[in-house]
């Protein structure tokens, strides 16, 4: 294992930790160049057409390989963990420079700080121009300016996650805000109802909370955690959202909602009614999102495509949620043993996903290479005594 994490991380080195996305299309050039570039509906299907090509249309299309805000977060996390492994000053420099470079992707105005994608982003409920400030980003943004401020004692990397919490307070819309339940919107111009993006929020809100003593964070935190929870279904399963074009059930959306409510849940000294809803969701999960060998399958009811981003989430996860069930770790082994038997290229670098009759072996770089060290080293950090 850590032979894979080290050919890895040299892999994304030698890439200056630039690259492709799946969801970048629409910094192509050449159709940003026509008229196309004004339709919502020519923007969806570019984006898609790009994103499910058997073949790598971006060289063609001229789109750029670029950093990603999310992407460099989960690298900073994956060098955060295993500074805590090591303890050495090259593991801290690295995770250092990460994060300076992360914080100079920041997007400029609003309350507090927050982070955007590098490109334009149509979804099928709302268009995202490049550089909006988007709660996703940010709050892996802020997790690792968490843990940074935790792992070195540096009260400037916790006041840079206490300025993410004004941005989730006073930017994010809420679109349910009742006494009990607060719902966060998905960017400051969107009106969403997206349970792992809201709870992303809520996790920032707790754990800031915690550092600094500050029991209004917490109730925030709590509300969001509490609308969360009450959407829950009787299964114990989360759609991604509330609407009717939002009502799918992944592997890699429900991991966020669990490690985010775990986080919540810790940092809060939530009850049992939340312990609860942590357990039933845990046990939906694992038993309906795997395969026997260790497969993730992305949706509850099918097993393609088997995605890389989705087998880290869930490697993250299972380490994240290790005391619900003894059996997390070796889970987690089985995940990633799984991923790097059948999505890791002799180069070093994972493949975006094995579909039914194919597979896609384009190395992105913050769906797939980042969020495969983040899981790498958080196993190893994991397993290492």
């Amino acid at each position: 294992m850590q032979t894979v994490y080290e050919q890895l991380l040299t892999w994304c080195r030698e890439q200056d930790f630039a690259g492709h996305d799946p969801f970048d299309a629409l910094n192509s050039r050449i159709f940003q160049a026509t008229p196309l570039a004004h339709s919502r509906a020519a923007r969806l299907l570019w984006t898609q057409l790009m994103k499910r090509s058997p073949a790598d249309l971006r060289g063609v299309a001229l789109v750029p390989a670029e950093r990603n805000a999310k992407g460099i977060a989960l690298f900073a996390l994956a060098q955060l963990a295993t500074w805590r492994r090591t303890k050495t000053k090259e593991t801290e420099l690295q995770a250092r420079n990460l994060l300076t470079t992360l914080l100079s992707m920041k997007v400029e105005g609003g309350s507090g700080i927050a982070w955007g994608y590098n490109f334009d982003w149509q979804s099928r409920n709302f268009f995202a121009p490049q550089g909006t400030p988007t709660v996703v980003p940010t709050a892996f943004a802020a997790r690792a300016f968490i843990e940074a401020a935790n792992a070195f004692n540096d009260g400037e990397y916790l006041n840079t996650a206490r300025r993410v919490c004004d941005f989730i307070l006073r930017d994010l819309p809420r679109t349910v805000d009742t006494e009990t339940e607060v719902c966060f919107s998905y960017a400051p111009d969107s009106n969403t109802r997206i349970f792992n993006a809201s709870l992303l929020a809520a996790e920032i809100l707790a754990c800031v909370g915690q550092l600094t003593d500050d029991a209004a964070l917490c109730r925030e935190a709590e509300r969001a955690a509490r609308y969360v929870v009450n959407q829950q279904q009787s299964d114990g399963s989360w759609t991604y959202g509330t609407q009717a074009s939002q009502s799918w059930i992944d592997n890699f959306h429900t991991a966020y909602i669990l490690f985010s409510l775990k986080r919540i849940i810790s940092a809060c000294a939530l009850g049992t009614d939340f312990q609860h809803s942590l357990d039933q969701g845990f046990r939906y999960w694992k038993d309906r999102f795997f395969l026997a060998d260790g497969w993730p399958k992305y949706y509850h009811d099918g097993p393609y495509p088997a995605d890389a981003h989705a087998a880290a989430g869930a490697i993250v996860t299972f380490l994240e949620c290790r005391d619900l069930d003894e059996g997390s770790i070796p889970l987690a082994q089985q995940v990633a043993s799984w991923t790097i038997r059948n999505l890791r290229d002799q180069q070093g670098f994972f493949y975006y996903q094995r579909r039914r009759f194919y597979t896609v072996r384009k190395p992105y770089m913050r769906w797939t290479q980042a969020w495969m060290l983040y899981a790498l080293a958080r196993l190893l950090e994991d397993t290492s005594n």
